[in-house]
């Protein structure tokens, strides 16, 4: 069975694009973690404003690009797939930090650490699936990062619902509670776009070996 990198060589420049997206969105998620563990959040909101403006310029580079070149080591259709769900992870953080911005007084004591958390290391796998594209779609080393996600996954699954018995049923600030359960769903939103580009990642191995 032929390999593309064999074909193409490593130095195509969508396995960089792709790689520096990846790593944007990690960025966005460890100032995210910042963001809900710190009192100054002034410099974090311009991490913020960084990763997401990397990311922006990032995403209309790589669309450029399949425009412009010819032959491609990953199929088209991969390549946007993996372009659009990067996106959306720093984009769901994003929203999460403006609506945070607004409405952190009324949360005080809500613990949103744990979870932001599991988001970055989510986006810590997703770096390292992106970058096992260039080294040769191998399949054993994908899969166990596809499990790590599918388990990391699952445990922001079981901590969403955690506080719930706390702010729904122990609390008589009904605002507090939905203010708290907008946010949480936001993170589990962004850790399930980290589930979506290992899926495309996992997908696109079993296809090209």
């Amino acid at each position: 069975m032929f390999s593309l990198q064999t074909i193409f060589g490593k130095g195509d420049k969508f396995y960089g694009l792709l790689e520096q997206s990846a790593e944007a969105a990690r960025e966005s998620a460890k100032a995210l973690h910042e963001l809900v563990t710190r009192s100054d959040h002034a410099p974090v909101m311009a991490a913020f404003a960084s990763a997401r403006s990397r990311e922006k310029a990032l995403a209309a580079k790589i669309s450029e690009e399949l425009v412009n070149t010819f032959v491609t080591a990953l199929d088209r259709e991969d390549i946007e797939a993996l372009n659009t769900a990067l996106y959306k992870i720093p984009k769901s953080v994003e929203k999460f930090a403006e609506r945070y911005e607004i409405v952190a007084g009324r949360l005080h004591g809500v613990d949103f650490a744990q979870r932001t958390l599991v988001l970055t290391r989510s986006t810590e796998v997703v770096v390292e699936m992106i970058g096992e594209l260039r080294r040769g779609l191998r399949i054993d080393p994908v899969k166990k990062l596809q499990d790590r996600l599918q388990t990391l996954e699952s445990e922001g699954d079981r901590m969403l619902l955690a506080p719930y018995r706390t702010l729904y049923l122990e609390s008589d600030d009904a605002m507090r509670a939905m203010l708290a359960k907008d946010l949480f769903e936001l993170i589990e939103k962004a850790i399930d776009r980290c589930r979506d580009v290992g899926n495309i990642v996992y997908s696109i191995v079993l296809k090209n070996s």
